[in-house]
Order: structure tokens, then sequence, then C-alpha cells
């Protein structure tokens, strides 16, 4: 009684989402004037990635300005808050000391240790806030699949048109980073 086996044919891969379009551009001009003229055309979710920093180009994208700032000021504020706290309370509920006729707090000399705690504070909302609003520790970008990624970080300029944008269809997208002068177009997997 030997039982016939049948081949098992695999199940079809399901596709990949796509991430986005990708167009690489020459020079920093090219990208900056790109991107401007892409932001221009109605698109929203833009990105762009170069070696280095271009001036203007976060406007030309419509990147809005960070929290981080804000963030760091109210976290400072909370660690002046608690020095003061903790000043006040050792030296004058929890362990009061009249050593030389100088009153149980006072607010002069407790300025080193306010300073020091609203600067720590605020460092570590920094690298927190920093990490958190950038979405890191992220060891791995969509964006990373174009075939000439690796030049980004020596001589590409990338633009990348996001497949979230109200306004993306692929082929449109991708014509309109050719006529604003893009080398190299392609499409990108998620």
């Amino acid at each position: 009684m030997s039982e016939q086996l049948t081949p098992t044919v695999p199940a079809p891969l399901a596709p990949k989402e796509v991430y986005g379009v990708v167009g690489e551009f020459d020079s920093p001009e090219g990208l900056l004037r790109a991107a401007k003229a892409m932001y221009a055309e109605g698109y929203t979710n833009i990105d762009a990635m170069s070696p280095f920093a271009i001036h203007g180009l976060e406007d030309a994208i419509g990147m809005k300005r960070s929290p981080l700032g804000f963030i760091v000021c109210v976290i400072g504020f909370f660690g002046m808050l608690s020095a003061l706290l903790l000043q006040w309370w050792t030296g004058a509920i929890s362990y009061p000391l009249v050593i030389g006729g100088k009153p149980l707090f006072a607010f002069e000399f407790s300025i080193p240790v306010t300073f020091e705690l609203t600067v720590l504070f605020s460092s570590f909302a920094a690298v927190l806030g920093m990490f958190a609003l950038n979405g890191l520790p992220r060891f791995h970008h969509p964006a990373m699949h174009y075939k000439n990624f690796t030049g980004v970080t020596d001589d590409r300029f990338l633009l990348v048109i996001e497949r979230t944008d109200p306004l993306f269809d692929a082929e449109v997208a991708r014509q309109h980073l050719i006529d604003q002068g893009a080398v190299d177009t392609e499409l990108v997997e998620a």
C-alpha cells in the first residue's frame, strides 16, 4: 500500500506594497528645484535625501517646524522646578538647620543646582525627543530598496514621492520627476 504523493504547488507570493517613486538628481540645485516644483504641483508627502544639508529644502518640501524646542523648554522648566522644590523641601521641611543665621531656603544659594538640573532635564528631553520624533532607532527604510541608494551618503540626491500622498499615481509621479530633471526614477516597494 503505497500512497502516491502529489506535488504541492507553492502559493503565489503576495505582492509587495509600494512605498513610493524615487527620483535621482545630479546636483543639490536640481533636487531643490524639483522639490519646489513637486510641492507646487500639490504633492505633500515628499521626502528628500542628500549627503549634506541643503538650505531651503525643508521649506521646499513643506516640512513643518519641529516641536522639539517646545518639548525641551517644557522639560527644562520641570527640571528647574524639581531642583527648587528638592532644595526647599530638604532645607526647610525635611532637615531644617539654621547655620550662621542663614534662612532655611534662599533662592540665591540654589542657583547652581537649579541650573544643573535644568540642563540635565533639557539634554535628556532633546535626545529622547529627537529619537521619538524621528522614529528612531530605525534600521531599515523602504527608500533603501532604490538601486543607487548607497550613493546618497556620497554624491546622490534623491526625492521620494510617497504612496500615502493624496495625489499619488506612480506613473504620473514618475513623469513629473523626469520632467523636473531626474536622471533616474524607480518605483520602490515597502
